[in-house]
């Protein structure tokens, strides 16, 4: 592996810390510290002016609510989204590991529980690595604007049907190649309608029908509705998020993990164990060659599997808003749009930042917060105003979130 499995069980349990205990903190950590991609650097809460019992709270908190849902991933899928029409999985699953969590203050690593280093599902926390990726597109030119329809950028897209040569007489007649904006409607819908989830696109992809999506209790309303216009109605949808997913892909004009890999998780340092993977039957042909279109989360299984330090160094990133020490990977205006809301959704900025606007997400936690967040649930809590950073998996909902932040922001003011 690329980073020390770091044990800090023993260096928590000291005699020698007291809660509450004050100590001066020393001048080189005022300076950003980012770390290297085989050592995250580690101090006691002490040694930062924390109050360690508070601390420790906090992770008690965080392990006693552990989600009701199962550990085996595809049992769990056929207990919620898997009762949805063509709720069929199509992507992989695995089990997931116990609470877990890492608590990183002005970039040091100062408490960890449960499997830190263990690759799970991470769900809708995909979904920031997926609008990062359209960022990194957009900093490089190769997207002009946001505000730019879609569909100029997006040819008709040849599926990949390996062993399939001759056309069965049934698909006489049927479109040969993917035109996913090719509607009245969805020629209309900008890149930033998307990266807002308000773009209400209209169609089919992988086999999964928009409004199969989290349905409308009426199915009177799932065929030919009156569709909204683009940029007024926010809808958290996973199929319009895998339409960006392809035509980002189209974008690239190569596999976005490469992406990804390349200009993000290479240069902070992250693991070589992470994998963002797509669903069995997303595959099309590109510059001559199969390529996996990838989902943006685990809805029907795949997504990005990935540890917590992973998570935590990609939070750190968005906590210095696109710059790891001293390279600005993504540029500042990204990060700026990407927490900025609208005034269909005030508290969500590009998928999947979520905003702490009125402290409604997290009433004890600042409004400058902000979390990227996916099922499960997978929460990385960003706080730049305390240059603090929270990655807590599997935890119930959003109570016992707000309850373990706050514990650690108690931490902070005894300092």
């Amino acid at each position: 592996m690329r980073f020390s499995n770091i044990i800090l069980a023993g260096c928590l349990s000291m005699s020698s810390i007291v809660a509450g205990q004050k100590k001066n903190i020393p001048a080189s950590v005022n300076k950003a510290y980012f770390p290297s991609a085989q050592h995250w650097e580690s101090k006691i809460p002490a040694e930062l002016g924390l109050n360690n019992e508070k601390i420790q709270e906090a992770i008690g908190i965080a392990r006693a609510a552990e989600s009701r849902n199962p550990r085996n991933m595809e049992l769990s899928h056929y207990q919620s989204f898997g009762k949805e029409p063509f709720g069929e999985a199509i992507g992989p699953f695995a089990e997931r590991g116990e609470p877990t969590g890492l608590i990183i203050y002005k970039g040091y690593l100062i408490a960890s529980w449960g499997e830190p280093l263990r690759c799970d599902m991470t769900h809708s926390v995909t979904k920031s690595f997926l609008s990062t990726v359209v960022g990194l597109a957009v900093d490089q030119g190769l997207i002009r604007s946001v505000h730019d329809t879609v569909a100029t950028y997006v040819p008709p897209i040849e599926l990949f049907a390996p062993g399939q040569v001759n056309r069965p007489a049934e698909s006489y007649g049927q479109p040969q190649l993917l035109r996913p904006f090719d509607t009245e409607h969805n020629r209309g819908i900008t890149w930033d309608h998307l990266l807002r989830q308000t773009s209400d696109w209209e169609g089919t992809l992988w086999g999964k029908p928009d409004w199969a999506d989290r349905p409308d209790p009426d199915p009177a309303k799932w065929y030919n509705r009156k569709r909204n216009a683009p940029g007024t109605v926010y809808e958290y949808n996973d199929v319009r998020v895998n339409v960006m997913a392809l035509a980002a892909t189209s974008v690239w004009r190569r596999p976005l993990p490469q992406v990804l890999q390349q200009y993000i998780m290479d240069p902070i340092g992250a693991s070589n164990t992470w994998r963002w993977t797509g669903y069995r039957n997303a595959w099309i042909v590109l510059n001559g060659q199969p390529v996996q279109s990838v989902s943006g989360g685990g809805h029907w299984g795949g997504g990005m599997f990935i540890n917590a330090y992973d998570m935590a160094r990609f939070g750190l990133l968005t906590l210095h808003k696109g710059n790891w020490n001293g390279k600005q990977l993504l540029s500042e205006q990204w990060v700026k749009q990407a927490l900025t809301p609208t005034p269909a959704k005030t508290d969500y900025g590009y998928m999947n930042w979520f905003l702490n606007t009125d402290k409604k997400l997290l009433p004890d936690a600042p409004t400058s917060a902000f979390m990227h967040i996916g099922n499960g649930n997978n929460l990385i809590y960003v706080d730049p105003e305390h240059e603090l950073l929270v990655v807590v998996r599997w935890i119930a909902d959003n109570k016992a979130m707000n309850s373990t932040i706050k514990k650690i922001l108690e931490a902070l003011e005894t300092r």
